[in-house]
């Protein structure tokens, strides 16, 4: 348990820089788009979302599946579903509708997994096959940590409309970082790791030094 959090905590300091990096190229494209419509903010909400659950479905399985001896497909399935369908409505939803509520904006959270629920769970179900098949972790949760800083800057601009004082920038670079940061590494390293038994039945503990 003890190796666990420590793999974990170093997780979270190593990623903290990439997603910071991510939360920039947030802001950036939020001055870009600063002007779109609510509609082709929901539009393209609806296009990073679903890629986000798909990537990280992938991460979540693939840790589940490299660390644990023999998977069973059923675990890996319902491990991969929960932890990137929770952890995306969390991270793209929930953190950007508090931001929006804190920032006095008239925003509602739109829950992928009920709203769009035929766009947004075949592609948790996708994430998982292709785990399932192809365990890997480091390329896709590089991915989907830019499209879930992507998906949560066009939950906001739902709500944000053209006028963003110079405040309301420091205050989106600062929710963005965190509805990054602490869901995507609980997705991608801590919810699957919680299953795993031991740390001797992995190949490797960590995604960096994933082969």
């Amino acid at each position: 348990m003890r190796k666990k959090v420590t793999v974990i905590l170093a997780e979270l300091k190593t990623h903290a820089p990439f997603t910071l990096f991510g939360a920039l190229t947030g802001i950036v494209l939020m001055l870009v788009f600063r002007n779109i419509s609510e509609d082709a903010s929901f539009t393209l909400f609806y296009i990073f979302h679903p890629s986000h659950v798909v990537l990280s479905a992938m991460v979540t399985s693939s840790m589940f599946e490299l660390h644990t001896k023999k998977p069973n497909f059923f675990f890996v399935l319902i491990i991969g579903y929960i932890g990137s369908i929770g952890i995306a409505t969390v991270s793209d939803s929930l953190i950007p509708y508090v931001g929006e509520v804190l920032l006095g904006l008239h925003g509602h959270p739109h829950i992928g997994f009920i709203e769009a629920w035929y766009i947004v769970n075949p592609a948790a179900v996708l994430g998982v096959l292709v785990a399932y098949f192809w365990p890997k972790t480091k390329f896709p949760h590089a991915g989907h940590v830019l499209l879930s800083t992507w998906a949560s800057l066009f939950h906001i601009l739902m709500a944000i409309g053209s006028e963003i004082s110079n405040f309301a920038i420091i205050m989106i670079f600062i929710f963005l970082f965190v509805a990054v940061w602490l869901p995507c590494c609980i997705s991608d390293i801590v919810f699957p790791l919680l299953f795993v038994k031991s740390a001797t039945n992995s190949r490797t503990f960590s995604i960096k030094q994933e082969v």
